[in-house]
């Protein structure tokens, strides 16, 4: 059942990434049905009475659910057509990973209360920040083509949707106020990571890959927005530092679960 809605909403994506732009209205209900087929295949995978499965496949499936809202919400205020054609074939393939890769499961009898609320808003930050991460891609391909356009060159399928972005100012804007949602969020995350480890995990904080490459980016987002607020960074330089961040981030849990899951072959909560 759950395989068959995954399924289902990776078609409507992979449908939704290549509707022409003028349809916007059946593009919005497409984007709707896709993403509520892969809420409910999802909540019905990942939770179970007692326990919680877990894995590099659903985190990154639902990072990219969360992405997908942020976009229908973010679209109906600007025109951002032009993340459609990247974030819509993402989530099509995030839909189907849980169906090859599924986890593990871990009991919530043994886990704090608070285990929840911890991974409810780590996978708030890491959407968050995955969109962000696609809009500046987005503003990079912006700027290379108002740098590069030539009389000669056609709009093509791409090329037409960048040109109905927004101007760079005001997707630089909507850039930072991700930034700055994720960036609460990442800390909230960490902050519960490291204040409340013992109950959280059972053990004391542990300084392994996944809190190092989480604090690592952690400080790159807060550099960026200290740099932003106070030296004035923007342009290629706010561009570097998110997507360093970002990269960063995904290396912190999604990274090591790959590792974990597909190349070691291990089933570790």
């Amino acid at each position: 059942m759950h395989n068959t809605l995954f399924l289902a909403a990776a078609l409507l994506y992979a449908a939704c990434a290549l509707l022409p732009s003028r349809r916007g209205g059946v593009i919005s209900g497409v984007t709707a049905l896709a993403w509520a087929l892969h809420g409910v295949a999802l909540g019905g995978d990942a939770f179970a009475p007692g326990s919680l499965r877990i894995g590099f496949a659903i985190m990154l499936s639902a990072a990219l659910w969360v992405s997908v809202a942020a976009y229908w919400f973010e679209n109906r205020n600007f025109a951002l057509d032009g993340l459609r054609r990247l974030v819509m074939p993402c989530a099509c393939a995030a839909a189907l990973l849980p169906m090859l890769f599924p986890g593990s499961v871990m009991p919530l009898s043994t886990q704090s209360s608070a285990f929840g609320w911890h991974v409810a808003v780590a996978v708030l930050a890491y959407s968050t920040l995955t969109i962000a991460a696609f809009h500046a891609v987005l503003m990079a391909l912006q700027e290379t083509r108002l740098h590069a356009r030539t009389v000669t060159a056609g709009p093509g399928w791409f090329g037409g949707a960048l040109d109905q972005l927004p101007a760079l100012l005001t997707m630089e804007k909507l850039l930072f106020r991700l930034i700055g949602i994720g960036f609460v969020l990442l800390s909230l995350t960490v902050l519960s990571g490291v204040v409340f480890s013992e109950q959280l995990f059972g053990r004391a904080l542990r300084w392994d890959h996944k809190n190092i490459f989480a604090l690592l980016s952690w400080i790159l987002f807060a550099a960026l927005l200290a740099g932003r607020r106070w030296r004035g960074w923007r342009g290629k330089t706010a561009l570097r530092f998110t997507l360093a961040g970002f990269a960063t981030l995904a290396l912190a849990y999604v990274g090591s679960r790959f590792v974990l899951e597909v190349v070691l072959h291990r089933s570790v909560a």
